[in-house]
This record gives structure tokens, sequence and C-alpha cells, in this order.
């Protein structure tokens, strides 16, 4: 059984958390077709519900009270084990946001378990072997998981979100968990609303086209924006080219900005630091362009054009119009 924390927002299940309900439910699969369960803290609206059903969930553990109308991590924790033990689930996961990495350390540290953080692919059932990402994305780690229950967390697009071709009946059950003083030590007291959020757009594009210090200046950006509006896709920039004030912050991909998984990531002029690799690590597929042949970035690319993006961009957007006009 398998049991996975949801977290919701205005519009129902957030991407991430429909990610992992599609990642659990191949896991289920794997292991002779294993009940998908979810705890959500809050309200299940008629939305949420059938958003649950459609990705083939069984139950639903609906916790709500008093404790829980503030964040406080261990409270969550504690409604997920309360949840695990309706359930009998024996693997706990959660998307890879910072609530779900919160609360899932606090599980596995109650379990007194390993936790397996940022996890792309999973084998098993017995022992689960998985491989996540370390160092900022740089570099994949297998790690077992022997012990019962397994807990882990889910990297953002390590799947695409697809519903299940049987949905489930999403029942939804009242959890009630004992919550102590020591619970809500840590909480939330209170909240201002957040800037608007303008990088939505960047995470989820299927085409990104990516500008670096070889940009020249706040200037230099005409083409790169002529190709981006062509492929119907968005740019992404270096940290430097924000630091210099060439282009906002919500642009910036990276371990202190967007992480990103298009379809096509073209880096150009991006020398490929590790703190950007780490924010476009799982792109499918890298054209880099770049006047260096041995930047980390042409060496990790897909494929890769050597030369000055000033010169290959612009004819690179004379062959898509051209075809285009054909």
């Amino acid at each position: 059984m398998i049991l996975v924390l949801v977290e919701t927002d205005a519009s129902g299940v957030i991407e991430v958390s429909r990610e992992t309900l599609t990642f659990a439910r191949s896991l289920g699969q794997a292991d002779g077709g294993d009940a998908v369960d979810v705890v959500l803290v809050g309200d299940v609206t008629e939305t949420v519900r059938d958003q649950l059903a459609a990705y083939g969930v069984r139950t639903v553990y609906r916790v709500a009270g008093e404790a829980f109308a503030a964040y406080a991590g261990a409270a969550w924790a504690a409604a997920v084990q309360e949840a695990r033990r309706q359930a009998g689930s024996v693997l706990v996961a959660a998307a890879g946001t910072p609530r779900g990495l919160e609360v899932l350390a606090h599980v596995a540290a109650r379990e007194g378990v390993p936790m397996a953080a940022n996890v792309l692919s999973a084998a098993g059932p017995a022992p689960l072997v998985v491989t996540r990402q370390v160092v900022g994305g740089a570099a994949l780690e297998e790690m077992r998981l022997d012990e019962r229950p397994a807990v882990l967390t889910v990297a953002g697009h390590a799947v695409e979100p697809q519903p299940a071709p049987v949905p489930g009946a999403a029942d939804v059950v009242e959890c009630t968990p004992e919550v102590s003083e020591a619970d809500l030590v840590a909480r939330v007291v209170s909240t201002d609303e957040p800037e608007p959020d303008l990088s939505g757009g960047l995470r989820s594009a299927r085409v990104v086209v990516g500008a670096g210090r070889g940009a020249g200046g706040a200037d230099g950006f005409g083409d790169l924006l002529e190709l981006t509006e062509l492929l119907g896709g968005a740019l992404g920039v270096s940290r430097v080219v924000t630091s210099l004030g060439w282009r906002p912050h919500h642009e910036q991909v990276g371990q202190t900005g967007s992480r990103i998984a298009p379809e096509l990531y073209i880096p150009c002029g991006i020398s490929g630091a590790i703190q950007h690799w780490a924010g476009c690590a799982s792109a499918k597929n890298i054209l880099a362009i770049n006047t260096d042949a041995d930047a980390p970035m042409v060496t990790k690319a897909t494929y890769a054009v050597i030369g000055d993006l000033h010169e290959v961009v612009p004819a690179i957007n004379a062959e898509i119009r051209r075809r285009a006009a054909g």
C-alpha cells in the first residue's frame, strides 16, 4: 500500500502532487497493483476529489482541526503517521516541495527509517532501489530503502502527470491524529501576501531559450527574444544576467532561480556552472550555443553549436521564418 501526501491550492491538486501520484501509481503497478491512498490537510472540495479520483486514488484521508489551522511540519507529520496506520501503507511519498521535504523528514525521523529526497525513479519492491538527485542535481545517487515504511520525496517534473486508466473511488475518510504541544512549537504564526510569482510560464514551458553573459548587455537579447517567440517558448537566464540587471529575477534558471524541465533547452552563451545546471538538469534535450567548446554546458549538451550566439541565433531565426513561409 502506498500513501501520498497531497498539497492543494485554489485551483485544486498542485501539479507536482499530481506527478507524485503518477509516480506512486507506477510503483504500485510494478508491485502487482498496490492501491494508492492520499492524506490531505484541509478541505476536500468536489474539484479536488474529482482530480484525485481521476489519478486512481482509492481513499482520501482528510485531516482537519484546530491544530491544523496553521501549518506546522511536525503536526502534519503526525497526520501522515496516523493516515499510514489506518491505511496500512508500507511506502510514504510526497512531492519535493518545501512542505513535502519538511514533513517527510519528520515522518522518517519518527519512524526511525532513512528518507530519500529528490527521487527520479525507483525499482523494487524489495529491496526498493531509488535514483535521486544530489549536489543540487549535478550528480545522481542510487539508494536502497530496505526498511519499512519506505519514505521518499519525488523530484519536480521527474514524471509527466498522467491520469489513471481506471479512475479510483477517492472515498473520503476523516483522519484525527493525536497532536502534542511539542508538535506545535514550530508553526506558522502570520502570513503576508507574496509578491506575484511571474516564473510559472518558465517552469512549465516546453521550450526554453537560455541566455548568459554571452548576450553582452541589456540590449543583447533581441535575437534571443525573437527565437523564443518563434518557438513558442520562454526566456530563461543565468544568475550573472540578473545580477548585472540585464533581465528580471523571475527569468533566472538555477539553484537560486527556477528549476525547469522542458522538452528542449537552448542555452546561449551560458558556461554551465553547477548552480545553473541544478536548474536545467531535467531538460529532455539541450542544444548549447557557445564559443567555448570545452564549456561545461557544451560537454553536457545533447547537441552543440560552437559559435557566437549573435551570429548563430539570427541564422536560426531566419531559417525558421523561411520554413514557416514555405
